[in-house]
């Protein structure tokens, strides 16, 4: 459990530095997803971000959600916003196998779907390339995808679940559990601990992921932030 905690308390830089490092680019204390994944970073220390080591890597325009740190930015940089989010861990047995015939194996060919539903529903940072980081599922509709839900980042014996969303037309039906329950049957299956991030505002989501098995295991802050300069 010792080992569990420590990965996760600093997951995104445990992600960049570990098996998603091929996906990652920076340098010292400091790694970003490279451009088109999900724009988020990672650092060494989290509660003093090495924001030098970062801008290397970066460029005016882009916009980047890092957790963990709540101290005032450095020179070049700005918070365009912040709030607190739950990170959540599955702690329930493994879900039941359901053999839906609606729940499809996203290929490369959906990427322009995936993005688009991301970009109506907004389940947190995504990029046209995110899809790449893991396994990802959805329902399709008439040939629009409905609903869809995947893997974000792993590191050591854990894997995030992530990209939930449902198209405001296909709310009600139950397609997000549908998807999160395969998801984090699969991923059991590996051996891996499923786990989540989830706004602290967003109760509807934080109260059906705990009754469907998963219970918050930390609470911590989450930023948007974004070179104000140019980074030479």
């Amino acid at each position: 459990m010792v080992a569990l905690v420590q990965v996760l308390d600093n997951i995104f830089w445990n992600a960049l530095t570990g098996p998603q490092a091929k996906f990652a680019s920076g340098a010292g204390g400091a790694r970003r997803f490279a451009r088109g994944f999900s724009p988020i970073v990672g650092f060494r220390d989290a509660q003093q971000p090495d924001f030098d080591a970062l801008a290397p890597y970066c460029e005016p325009g882009e916009h980047f959600y890092c957790a963990d740190w709540t101290g005032p930015p450095p020179a070049g940089w700005t918070v365009e916003a912040e709030a607190t989010m739950y990170q959540m861990v599955w702690d329930a047995p493994v879900p039941d196998a359901v053999h839906d015939p609606r729940i499809e194996r996203l290929q490369p060919g959906h990427a322009p779907l995936a993005a688009e539903l991301a970009a109506l529903t907004q389940p947190g940072p995504f990029g046209p390339r995110t899809p790449e980081l893991g396994e990802y599922f959805g329902v399709f509709e008439d040939g629009r995808l409905i609903a869809m839900c995947g893997e974000r980042v792993q590191a050591a014996g854990v894997r995030e679940v992530s990209g939930v969303c449902t198209h405001p037309q296909a709310q009600g039906r139950g397609l997000a559990r549908l998807l999160v329950n395969h998801v984090v049957r699969r991923q059991m299956a590996r051996g891996e601990q499923s786990f989540l991030h989830v706004m602290r505002s967003n109760n509807g989501a934080h109260g059906l992921y705990a009754r469907m098995g998963f219970r918050i295991h930390r609470e911590c802050p989450v930023r948007v932030v974004a070179p104000s300069s140019s980074m030479g």
